[in-house]
């Protein structure tokens, strides 16, 4: 009878894949030992693969560079990362190794800007894709960005105050982008976006407060989906619908040359993942050609801003077990040595699905669990995988530790769990560890950030001085 876990994994799913291989009895991420992580570093922590990031980047890149040579498309591909999803420093560097932009959602993601602009890491040639609401301290560095030279900095106008405000903090011309509110997915609580202006009112906007306006050069019309680019009906309507703004505008404002397609792709989050980017690559740069010929205006240069598609898959997380609770008949709980809602947060927020494998102990038998965190809440747990109502792993024994790994964790989920900061139920903060690789192809790792202490709580409580 085929008991071991590894029995188990093989029925259950392709395995080996990419990304993951088993030597022994453990589990091996990119080539990465992430036992021997474990034994140099202890447990739990994270750590970011960041060779990830540019083969990410660079695949993105190939498929529509592909794309529009196959198509015959006349204009420009220009890949933007959206640093809302990790704004580390790392992330960045590793970013923009190659040649991309940058979108920015907040006052401070421009103070990033700045820096790497004085660190050379970009010039005034890099585009700054500014989205989101915008007031005060975001309109004043935005303005200082643009005074200070850099006129490929191009605010996406969200609503109908925002020209008048820019207007005023910024000197002489600029470049704007206007965002569609989309409509939303049937199952939404909402029809519409809150975020940009709707698609009947975007031309008449124009003619009122643009087309006569010698300070503003409309460029770039925004489309923006929150369930990301999928291969379903609901995506190619509302790309259709969006195109058909573009084209109208188009006609009224020949400055417009650029189409910014938001979303993302989605970031692999089960062993069955299935997804063909190079297909819905092709179909996105056939859609908007084909709408643009049989209208006969030019086709947009095309702009994508790819956030979790980008940082995702570098990241993960790795926990020990620290105790087994029988609670019932049925139920057990492996509790690890950390909390689901302060180191995964999406987890708890919005039941979102990682990758999860054991990292040890694949020739040991298996069994049904339950995974709980260490805080006192009562939705500190993670129960399912994305493709199975449970979660198996080796057999809990005291004697022999039992560490599991979460993987593609790398979007969101620092900045959400509040890096640095307050945790609840004061859970420390793991440590964070990079990986890298050199130029031979060796591995090289080291540490980012260590464990919080007590003490950083109590600073930040007040406590201590």
């Amino acid at each position: 009878m085929n008991t071991k876990y590894s029995d188990l994994i093989d029925q259950t799913y392709y395995f080996p894949q990419e990304e993951f291989k088993v030597e022994g009895s453990e589990l091996h991420f990119h080539g990465i030992d992430l036992m021997e992580l474990v034994k140099e570093y202890g447990a739990p922590l994270k750590f970011t693969y960041l060779p990830k990031i540019s083969e990410n980047i660079n695949k993105a890149k190939n498929w529509f560079f592909d794309a529009l040579k196959k198509h015959d498309y006349p204009g420009t591909y220009n890949y933007c990362y959206c640093t809302k999803s990790s704004h580390f420093e790392h992330v960045l560097n590793e970013a923009l190794k190659n040649d991309i932009h940058i979108e920015t959602s907040a006052a401070v993601d421009i103070n990033i800007v700045e820096n790497l602009k004085k660190n050379g890491k970009i010039t005034n040639d890099t585009y700054v894709i500014c989205n989101g609401f915008k007031r005060n301290g975001y309109i004043t560095n935005i303005a200082n960005l643009i005074n200070g030279g850099h006129k490929n900095c191009v605010p996406i106008i969200d609503n109908y105050e925002e020209i008048d405000l820019l207007s005023e903090a910024i000197d002489g011309k600029y470049k704007i982008g206007i965002r569609i509110a989309s409509e939303e997915e049937p199952k939404f609580e909402f029809y519409t976006s809150r975020l940009g202006i709707g698609y009947k009112n975007i031309v008449p906007f124009f003619n009122k407060q643009i087309k006569d306006n010698e300070q503003v050069e409309l460029k770039m019309l925004h489309f923006f989906i929150n369930t990301g680019i999928r291969d379903t009906a609901y995506y190619w309507n509302e790309l259709l619908k969006c195109l058909r703004v573009y084209i109208n505008l188009k006609r009224v404002c020949p400055s417009l040359d650029s189409l910014n397609i938001g979303g993302g792709f989605p970031v692999k989050n089960s062993l069955h993942f299935e997804y063909d980017y190079k297909y819905m690559v092709e179909e996105i740069v056939n859609q908007i050609k084909i709408a643009c010929d049989e209208a006969e205006v030019e086709p947009p240069h095309i702009f994508t801003e790819f956030g979790s598609f980008t940082v995702g898959e570098s990241g993960g997380a790795i926990y020990e077990i620290l105790y087994q609770k029988q609670q019932n008949d049925r139920e057990k709980w492996n509790m690890i040595n950390s909390s689901f809602i302060t180191t995964l947060p999406d987890t708890w927020a919005i039941s979102k699905k990682f990758v999860m494998l054991a990292v040890n102990r694949w020739n040991d038998e298996y069994e049904r669990v339950l995974l709980g965190g260490l805080t006192c809440d009562s939705d500190d747990y993670y129960n399912s995988e994305q493709n199975t109502n449970a979660i198996y792993l080796p057999k809990y024994k005291r004697e022999k530790p039992l560490y599991i790994g979460f993987f593609n964790t790398g979007a969101y989920q620092d900045t959400i769990g509040g890096f640095g900061g307050l945790q609840h139920c004061l859970i420390p903060q793991p440590k964070q560890i990079l990986i890298n690789r050199d130029k031979d192809g060796n591995l090289e790792t080291r540490l980012f950030s260590e464990q919080q202490e007590p003490r950083d709580f109590l600073k930040i409580l007040g406590y201590e001085k």
